[in-house]
């Protein structure tokens, strides 16, 4: 699928087109990734973050958030829980928290995988060569980055980096993937500023990238951060060139996500559960996704992981999550997913 093509399904409004685009992503789906839906175990272990990213709830400047960060005991509380629910996989999300050294990382990885059999998916934000390779030689699987826009201008607007250090995201997924990590990465959907042709470039990145996990979801307005405020109709893209950031142009995402990149595992995530509670994670699994994440992290912390506001399921605990999307999965139709659930993208990389 050609760049035009992609634009001209993002501006598509017809609904006999979009259902057709529905049924072919969700048929590339079942071809390449099969039926089963993976869970993953989402551990949000630290709300610390040293960036300033002008979109974010946990940015380092928002001096109303209390701040965690979990110990390694209850941590692996949680990491049993997991096994106990027979997910597969455990992701282990927090800000950038140069708190969370290498050292210590490194023990918990080393505990987790003697102790259980599940996959470690790392989520920290950009680390330093030295960090990512111990994690990865500790035996971590996986690691989630999000370059969240193709468009380094805007990128740099949205996004400022450490005093002295520039922030390269594809370059650092590149590396992730040199150093042996089955690698994620995805971006945010009607970023203000994001254009048609921005979007689309996003979308043929994914595929030059050859990412193994794609996870995208919708610019959610934070009033605790610089794209929260009133004036933010001045960062628009010129009249009709604005990305909406629509419960439905993530359904077109995740669809054209499937097309270009038909093995890598994509999430229906928690962000199209905020717009949509009641079908959100539904409809987003019948147009091409085929991973969940239901939440791990304690009650007494998910209130203040607040990437952007409302966001749903923060008030169950880790068992209702489970029950939750076992019984989601189940009436659409599809099985839940069994064992570690590795990218087939990636074995097919390795066989080739």
């Amino acid at each position: 699928m050609e760049k035009q093509e992609i634009i001209n399904w993002l501006k598509c409004e017809d609904e006999a087109e979009l259902d057709e685009l529905w049924r072919m992503s969700d048929t590339i789906r079942q071809n390449h990734v099969g039926n089963a839906v993976h869970l993953r175990g989402l551990l949000e272990i630290s709300n610390i973050c040293a960036r300033n990213c002008h979109y974010c709830g946990i940015r380092a400047g928002n001096d109303e958030l209390g701040r965690y960060r979990m110990p390694e005991d209850e941590i692996m509380e949680c990491v049993h829980e997991a096994v106990d629910y027979n997910y597969g996989t455990v992701v282990m999300q927090a800000g950038e928290d140069f708190g969370i050294t290498r050292e210590w990382m490194t023990t918990l990885i080393r505990r987790i995988k003697k102790e259980t059999k599940l996959a470690v998916t790392l989520s920290l934000g950009e680390r330093s060569d030295d960090d990512l390779v111990a994690w990865k030689e500790a035996g971590a699987d996986r690691y989630l980055l999000r370059f969240e826009t193709s468009n380094r201008a805007l990128y740099n607007r949205i996004h400022p980096p450490l005093p002295g250090i520039e922030s390269d995201r594809l370059a650092l997924l590149r590396r992730l993937r040199g150093i042996g990590y089955e690698i994620g990465s995805g971006v945010m959907i009607g970023i203000p500023g994001q254009t048609w042709e921005d979007l689309a470039n996003d979308i043929e990145t994914f595929r030059s990238l050859d990412l193994d996990m794609i996870g995208v979801g919708p610019y959610i307005a934070h009033r605790g951060t610089p794209l929260g405020i009133d004036d933010v109709a001045l960062l628009m893209a010129p009249e009709g060139e604005q990305v909406p950031n629509t419960e439905e142009m993530t359904y077109k995402v995740i669809a054209l996500a499937r097309v270009v990149c038909p093995s890598a595992n994509i999430p229906s995530t928690t962000a199209l559960a905020t717009l949509n509670t009641a079908t959100g994670r539904e409809l987003g699994l019948s147009r091409g996704a085929n991973i969940v994440m239901p939440n791990l992290t304690p009650k007494k912390y998910r209130a203040m992981y607040v990437i952007y506001p409302a966001k749903a399921c923060i008030d169950e605990t880790a068992a209702d999550c489970r029950a939750c999307m076992q019984r989601r999965i189940l009436s659409i139709g599809r099985e839940v997913g069994t064992g570690r659930g590795d990218s087939p993208n990636r074995g097919k990389r390795k066989a080739a």
